[in-house]
C-alpha cells in the first residue's frame, strides 16, 4: 500500500470511530460527560475538547497551511457539547481531501513547523502524520474506558471493524 492510500484509510477510520464514538456519548447524561473521571483532560467533555485542539486546531494547520496556532491544549475552546460533537465530526472530514491534495513524494518529506514552546520543529511528515491518527485513537480509547466505568455502553472502534464494514459494501 502507497503512503497515500494508507493515510487516506487512516482518516476513514478517523472520521468513522468519531462518529460511532460521538453517538454513544450522545447517549451520557451531561453530569456524567462533564464528571472528572480520572482521564489525562479529566472528563468526557474535556478530552473531545482537546480531541478538537490537538487535531484540529493544532496539527490541521500545521500540515494544511504550515502555521502553527497559539492554543493551549487542555483550552476548553467549545464549551457547548452539540456544537464540540459537530466541530469534530467536521474536523475529521477534513483530513481526507488534504491528504489527497499532497504529491506522493510529500510523504517521504519533513514537516516543519513551530511547536508550543515557540521553538522550530522538523520531523519526518508521515510519521507526524500517522501521530495525529494515533492520538486520535488513543484518546478514543480513554473515552471508551470512561464510558465502561460509568456504566454506558461502549463502541466497538477497532480498525478491523471498519475494514469489515468495508469489505462487505
Amino acid at each position: 500500500m502507497d503512503a497515500c492510500a494508507h493515510f487516506l484509510q487512516l482518516a476513514r477510520y478517523n472520521v468513522w470511530a468519531t462518529r460511532r464514538l460521538l453517538d454513544a456519548v450522545a447517549h451520557v447524561s451531561d453530569a456524567d460527560y462533564r464528571k472528572d473521571v480520572g482521564l489525562f483532560f479529566k472528563s468526557i467533555h474535556g478530552t473531545l475538547n482537546h480531541l478538537l485542539v490537538g487535531e484540529h486546531m493544532l496539527w490541521y494547520p500545521r500540515f494544511a497551511k504550515g502555521t502553527s496556532p497559539t492554543v493551549a491544549l487542555n483550552d476548553e475552546v467549545e464549551p457547548d457539547r452539540a456544537r464540540l460533537g459537530q466541530a469534530l465530526k467536521g474536523g475529521a472530514a477534513n483530513w481526507s481531501p488534504l491528504i489527497e491534495s499532497w504529491p506522493a513524494e510529500r510523504f517521504d518529506g519533513a514537516l516543519n513547523y513551530t511547536n508550543m514552546r515557540g521553538q522550530a520543529m522538523s520531523l519526518p511528515f508521515a510519521a507526524t502524520l500517522a501521530h495525529v491518527f494515533n492520538h486520535g485513537t488513543h484518546h478514543r480509547g480513554q473515552i471508551t474506558a470512561a464510558l465502561t466505568a460509568l456504566g454506558h455502553a461502549s463502541p466497538e472502534l477497532d480498525l478491523v471493524y471498519l475494514l469489515q464494514e468495508e469489505a462487505s459494501k
